[in-house]
């Protein structure tokens, strides 16, 4: 796919309300599977999505998996946007929050609020669900929630990124083949870096380069940083893995001496909290995926 300005009008993405959806989905509490502030927040993401892309296009994909002798019920949550537009992309973000502070001196087996890690990425979808219903796309655009992206034990990949796991080897759309899919994971974080991480890099070279080429057009060069980051296990991978869909993932971290990856200070931790959102991070982010939807992906 060859990328290039196409001249077209590119919403003002509302960092603000990003922000607002990031303590409504904190207001909750710990959306931990199992929990009483999980199900409360699949009915709220549920009327965001029903309210911006309609009661038919919202798809709640539910289903139960026995974790660590618990049997616990799982929500991946589905919008399409653009439905008259066989030509797709996908965008995605996990919304659970982690079940233990593992990484935390104190406190360490109560779970955290996942401010960053699950809502940032989910609050910047919600503002993008906003603006995809009142500005005609020039691409079909389908949105997914994650489920269970974090609940594993530290080490324990098998129970890592469940949603994505159960989605990709039960589509809900048999066949389905988007362009390309881009996933969110901590993209509202004070001193947020953005490398160009490595999976991503093999997945899907030239998505990468234009996205961070927009950064650059639009001063964000201290934020999506023009280097290879490190190679993350996340979403993404299972996603390429089993539906061979090139997703790419914007994701804060960086690159140690050692050539081992370093997350956030406050990552599994309690203090992944609102104080530590930045709402230009969020701003900068949503700014570079409208102008790559809106004005770089060329009609077929």
């Amino acid at each position: 796919m060859k990328f290039k300005d196409q001249g077209r009008d590119v919403p003002q993405f509302k960092s603000e309300t990003a922000y607002k959806y990031v303590e409504e989905q904190l207001d909750f509490g710990p959306r931990v599977p199992g929990s009483e502030a999980h199900r409360d927040a699949v009915e709220y993401f549920r009327e965001h999505f029903q309210e911006t892309a309609g009661q038919r296009s919202v798809f709640i994909q539910q289903f139960e998996q026995e974790i660590y002798n618990k049997n616990l019920p799982f929500y991946n949550i589905l919008a399409s946007f653009g439905t008259e537009n066989s030509d797709r992309i996908v965008l995605a973000a996990h919304w659970d929050s982690r079940p233990r502070a593992d990484r935390d001196s104190t406190d360490s087996e109560n779970p955290i609020l996942g401010a960053d890690d699950g809502a940032s990425g989910v609050a910047v979808l919600m503002e993008l669900a906003n603006i995809f219903a009142e500005h005609d796309l020039p691409v079909g655009v389908d949105i997914i929630l994650f489920d269970g992206e974090d609940y594993g034990e530290e080490g324990d990949l098998a129970n890592y990124f469940i949603g994505s796991r159960y989605w990709s080897q039960n589509p809900p759309v048999p066949g389905y083949n988007p362009r390309f899919g881009i996933l969110l994971d901590m993209v509202g974080g004070e001193g947020a870096v953005f490398p160009k991480e490595g999976h991503s890099l093999g997945f899907a070279p030239k998505l990468v380069d234009e996205i961070w080429t927009i950064a650059s057009e639009k001063g964000h060069d201290s934020l999506f940083l023009d280097e290879r980051g490190g190679r993350v296990a996340d979403d993404h991978v299972i996603v390429e893995q089993y539906t061979g869909i090139p997703m790419i993932n914007i994701i804060h971290h960086r690159v140690n001496e050692s050539g081992t990856i370093d997350f956030p200070h406050y990552w599994h931790t309690h203090r992944d909290n609102i104080e530590i959102i930045d709402q230009n991070v969020m701003q900068a982010v949503g700014d570079v995926l409208l102008e790559l939807i809106y004005n770089r992906i060329p009609t077929e």
